[in-house]
């Protein structure tokens, strides 16, 4: 994947990342109800049959909203906006961003729950941006920072290519996608899968648009012209040598075997 001549992402991966939340191709529908669908990538036959062992699946999930009472404006400023996260984000246990890479890329810490009983992840990311009229984007994927190592208390998971695509379809409605494609290592049981797209992803989407709906009320309270995103120059962020990242790779990472672990659910259900 292009990411230029260094590790800051270049226009084609932007490019790349757009693409893929548009596509249609291979891609199978999970949930559909009340503007909202999932969908999961179909894995080729070849990459299905050869899923055993310590190989870990890529989760490939995609996930459209069609909301109509927030703006793309304000729900760009809404991912962005840490502080507010820490008010809306039921998964988060924690997130903080690290330094500033470039003027729309930085690198940043995020851990957080996970269906009782697997284990909690955390993920280190470097994440770009680009905001216009017509749409704004917003992508990151996993790297290795010297001062961040995998914890023994969190499974560290691998984001190869995640994001959102929000497009404005009104002056208060837009399209909102979030596109995943990540390793959350370990081998997960099936019911995982099943429940990150079916139950997971429409709940976590309805928590982002209830965000939304009332960011601006809270923002108007809350630093109201701060926004480091938009104006870089109000970033008090250190900066940082993008040289001194790496890509972060599934395979240099411990797997933990989670296969067997039942859904807490369905232990309640059979006892």
């Amino acid at each position: 994947m292009s990411r230029g001549t260094g590790i800051v992402p270049d226009e084609s991966m932007f490019n790349e990342f757009k693409r893929q939340c548009l596509s249609t191709e291979n891609w199978l529908s999970k949930y559909d109800k009340n503007d909202m669908e999932v969908w999961v990538e179909v894995a080729p036959l070849s990459a299905s049959t050869n899923n055993k062992g310590n190989f870990s699946k890529v989760h490939k999930i995609k996930c459209r909203m069609n909301i109509k009472d927030v703006s793309a404006a304000t729900m760009f400023d809404v991912l962005h906006d840490g502080m507010y996260r820490k008010t809306w984000d039921p998964t988060m246990l924690e997130s903080f961003d690290i330094a500033r890479l470039a003027p729309n890329a930085d690198v940043g810490y995020y851990s957080w729950l996970c269906p009782n009983p697997l284990k909690n992840r955390d993920v280190v990311t470097l994440r770009s941006w680009q905001a216009s009229e017509n749409e704004y984007v917003i992508i990151n994927f996993s790297v290795k920072h010297p001062k961040f190592p995998p914890r023994k208390d969190l499974v560290r998971a691998v984001s190869f290519l995640t994001g959102y695509l929000i497009r404005p379809t009104g002056p208060n409605s837009c399209i909102f996608t979030y596109l995943s494609q990540a390793d959350p290592r370990g081998s997960l049981p099936k019911w995982v899968v099943s429940k990150a797209s079916q139950v997971l992803a429409p709940k976590v989407l309805r928590s982002v648009h209830k965000a939304g709906q009332n960011y601006p009320a809270w923002k108007a309270a809350n630093s109201p012209d701060h926004k480091p995103w938009l104006y870089p120059i109000q970033s008090e962020l250190p900066m940082m040598d993008p040289a001194e990242l790496s890509i972060q790779r599934g395979d240099s990472l411990e797997n933990v075997d989670e296969s067997l672990t039942k859904d807490a659910q369905e232990n309640e259900d059979s006892s």
